[in-house]
């Protein structure tokens, strides 16, 4: 076993536990876990003779959380001990897994145990990681496990790695000297390695090799220096950065003492992160965060407690957990009158399961600042009566504590809005108010005030395009939620606001939205619009420069179509381009919506913030997005990608003989002008190592807000292709040169190995 101190922690991982698995307070089956002897894959099954077993991998396992830390957890808090309760949380948006010791110390040893296997596999090199993927790829093909591969082991084991290769071919590589040097016939574990790297021959990175190394076996560390400065456009430090590299990536003791890079090292640098499309050095926070609020893009979910649909789908405290989890910053929470005096969460006027309110605080109070410790925006769509709007403000204050902002940061008047490193750690609400800010410092603020709806409800605008292409049978399905929509157009109801929650409203105060030229002369720096999709697009077509304007002095919120029943995205470069900073998505809904939005707010530390062009923050900056070219500083450039090769594509077909034909495709999203696609040939039966070497070029007119999505398929003539894997980033965190771009699986997960290899060019256009 190849962990020692993993397998002596995790000891009784290896025997196997009895252990309840939970789904409800009436579903608790119990099943055997035992982790298998790879160290990497944990196998489960009842009891009961003949029932199929089930296994999963350590790398899905995102985290471990211990005692009743979940929904499911919680219902039979009456029946189990914290401490022997833990929930496994999968990576992407796999359902947890609840389970429950028969002991504190069986429990321990399992949470433990995770963890430590968590921490191995984070720590692991590149080269590591290699080795225990080919490792994983030998133990699916051994099917009678003696060890070694005969000749039908090693023909479905080259299906299974999307490899279309005839018995000849398999035949000599299988017996040639260089891989069965016993000559056995058969392939034991270290012959198989040979076999492996057979089959990976990496010749596109071979022929850049040769390029640079004068001897054709080494690059001298001049070499080294020539190929970062030419091809990967480096020019800080180079002499440096190439003697770091040679000390990081190259394997051989007797390179390193010449200053030199082996064929193995240049291969291992490429497929770092290092050699990545991208720049490392746009991980962490890299921008400056003392600008105020409205000058950020935000991070933003859309109905955050809907795991499903928005008709019936099943709310839980799970979606808030994990929107955080993933940086997000804007969380939205629909408020009704509950049973017993206390507010509930749900989707109002539908069948959506319904969740307390005071679970949903307490699930944003734990986790808000997990993984980012800038603020955390709780927009409040409140349906509730005013004892209910009291008890919600007694949850956030109790439950909140410091961490809800209740007054401005100095105590006074403020004439602008905070910054993101002026909130750290704070969570803000947005919401209906009782007057303004300031009103608050004079004290005229009644007990209670009657006001309107506002459009941040979310129910008084309807698309009538979106109306009229309506299906028959979607409209019967939906007929009762698009009756209380219309109806909420006609008629505005009124309703009385507690002074209690008013008072939690500082900084984003949501008002109805009625022109820009309304806006410009009234509307204060603290107050938020939210907009339909259909209203914000109606508006960037009419009043685009207005609209940006608008958006460089306050928050705007953009949240998808009420027709959008199916949780479904809309593509929220639009409203990027308009410099709307909360554009909310269905975060549950994998897609191009979601993995645009991932890849915007993968750079500056994943913190859920990410600062604005500097001609949407200007005020006297006259942007539009349908005319880019007019703008101040206007410099179109020309991004040219050869698409090189692929490196183990998944399988997207589970039927035994299905071989991937991939194409690339690269998408530009950006202002209207920017919009393009354009694809590489596919390439018959070749999922392993497809080879492409197809160009693609593009004239980007404002580089600043674009996105760059490249999207791997299955090339189909009869149907639509199959989706193989995608990855999304802007144009700026792009490095230059040869990279290799490490794929994502639709649930926005990575895949390993999968990668595609390229070169990239960015020049200004002439």
């Amino acid at each position: 076993v190849k962990y020692t101190s993993s397998v002596q922690l995790a000891t009784s991982m290896l025997v196997g536990t009895v252990m309840r698995k939970i789904k409800s307070r009436t579903w608790k089956k119990q099943r055997y876990f035992k982790l298998q002897d790879d160290c990497m894959t944990i196998w489960y099954k009842s009891k009961k003779a003949g029932k199929p077993h089930s296994t999963f991998s350590v790398t899905d396992v995102e985290a471990i959380r211990e005692g009743h830390q979940s929904e499911v957890l919680l219902s039979i808090a009456d029946e189990f001990p914290a401490d022997r309760c833990f929930t496994l949380v999968f990576r992407g948006r796999r359902a947890n897994l609840d389970l429950v010791a028969e002991s504190a110390d069986e429990a321990q040893s399992w949470i433990r145990g995770m963890r430590k296997l968590i921490e191995n596999l984070e720590n692991m090199g590149e080269r590591e990681k290699l080795d225990q993927w080919i490792g994983d790829w030998f133990r699916k093909a051994d099917k009678n496990n003696d060890g070694r591969m005969n000749f039908k082991e090693v023909q479905d084991l080259l299906k299974m790695m999307n490899v279309d290769m005839n018995e000849a071919t398999v035949c000599s590589l299988l017996f040639s000297q260089m891989a069965d040097k016993s000559q056995s016939g058969t392939l034991e574990d270290d012959e198989f390695v040979l076999f492996y790297k057979m089959l990976t021959q990496r010749d596109d990175v071979l022929r850049v090799f040769q390029e640079y190394s004068v001897d054709g076996q080494k690059l001298s560390q001049s070499d080294l220096e020539d190929f970062l400065r030419e091809e990967q456009l480096e020019g800080d430090d180079i002499q440096q950065h190439a003697k770091e590299l040679i000390e990081r990536y190259e394997p051989s003791d007797a390179a390193k003492l010449l200053n030199a890079m082996t064929f193995d090292g240049f291969l291992m640098y490429l497929g770092s992160a290092e050699g990545s499309i991208f720049n490392p050095q746009r991980r962490g926070i890299f921008q400056d965060m003392s600008q105020p609020l409205c000058h950020y893009f935000i991070s933003s979910s859309h109905n955050t407690y809907l795991m499903e649909d928005q008709l019936r789908g099943h709310s839980s405290v799970e979606g808030y957990i994990r929107a955080l989890c993933r940086g997000c910053r804007c969380v939205e929470v629909d408020c009704w009158d509950g049973a017993n005096g206390e507010p509930i969460v749900y989707h109002g006027h539908t069948f959506t399961s319904k969740i307390l309110f005071k679970d949903v605080v307490n699930a944003v109070g734990n986790y808000a600042f997990k993984v980012s410790e800038y603020p955390v925006i709780l927009s409040i769509e409140n349906h509730c009566s005013v004892e209910q709007q009291r008890v919600m403000a007694q949850h956030l204050n109790h439950i909140l504590g410091d961490k809800l902002l209740k007054s401005t940061l100095d105590g006074k008047a403020p004439i602008g809005l905070p910054s993101p490193e002026d909130l750290k750690g704070k969570i803000l609400l947005k919401a209906k108010k009782i007057g303004g800010l300031e009103e608050s410092f004079n004290g005229m603020v009644e007990d209670s005030l009657t006001g309107e709806f506002s459009d941040e409800d979310e129910v008084t605008e309807i698309d009538e395009d979106n109306l009229h292409r309506e299906s028959v049978r979607r409209r019967v399905r939906v007929v009762s939620y698009l009756f209380y929509l219309l109806s909420s157009c006609f008629q505005r109801s009124k309703q009385r606001l507690s002074k209690e929650l008013s008072d939690c409203v500082v900084y984003c105060k949501s008002v109805h939205f009625s022109s820009f030229k309304h806006s410009r002369i009234h509307s204060k720096f603290y107050e938020v619009a939210s907009f339909t999709e259909s209203k914000a697009r109606k508006h960037l077509r009419e009043a685009g420069a207005e609209f940006v304007h608008h958006n460089s002095r306050q928050l705007t919120r953009v949240y998808p179509s009420g027709f959008r029943t199916d949780s479904s995205n809309f593509n929220p470069q639009e409203m990027w381009n308009a410099g709307c900073q909360i554009v909310a998505l269905n975060y549950q809904t994998a897609g191009e919506g979601m993995d645009l939005n991932d890849g915007l707010f993968s750079q500056n530390g994943n913190c859920g913030y990410v600062l604005k062009p500097s001609f949407m923050k200007e005020a006297e900056k006259r942007f539009d997005p349908e005319t880019p070219q007019k703008r101040d500083g206007y410099q179109p450039v020309v991004l040219t990608i050869q698409v090189i090769s692929g490196q183990q594509l998944p399988k997207v077909n589970i039927k035994e003989d299905s071989i991937v034909d991939p194409l690339v495709r690269v998408e530009i999203h950006g202002v209207p002008m920017d919009q393009a696609k354009q694809e590489t040939r596919y390439i018959e039966n070749n999922g392993f190592n497809p080879v492409w070497y197809d160009t693609l070029r593009f004239t980007i007119h404002t580089p600043e807000l674009a996105m760059v999505r490249f999207v791997v398929e299955d090339y189909d003539k009869t149907s639509k292709n199959d989706f193989v894997g995608q990855y999304t980033l802007s144009l700026s965190c792009m490095q230059q040169g040869y990279r290799h771009i490490h794929l994502l699986s639709k649930d926005g997960t990575s895949i390993p190995p999968s990668s595609l290899f390229v070169h990239i060019r960015i020049t200004d256009l002439e």
